[in-house]
């Protein structure tokens, strides 16, 4: 399932839900990639302190693939912010 991630609080969610949707823990999730278990809480918790290359690393542990899309008009928008 796709949905926008408008704020970095978002994308810590998604990265967290998808880890256990995998049934993997913060250690378990690192380990596939290189990354300390608290690299991975950081980018769950705080992923706008991330850096681009711990986060393409846990994306990639994730078996995720970041996308990124032109946004609608703001007239075809409903409801955002």
């Amino acid at each position: 399932m796709d949905f926008p991630l408008l704020i970095p609080a978002q994308l810590g969610i998604a990265l967290r839900s998808r880890r256990k949707a995998l049934g993997l823990t913060q250690a378990q999730a690192g380990s596939r990639v290189g990354l300390l278990p608290k690299t991975v809480s950081a980018l769950e918790n705080h992923p706008e302190r991330a850096g681009l290359d711990s986060l393409y690393k846990l994306i990639s542990a994730l078996e995720l693939e970041l996308y990124l899309s032109p946004r609608p008009p703001a007239s075809e928008r409903e409801g955002e912010w």
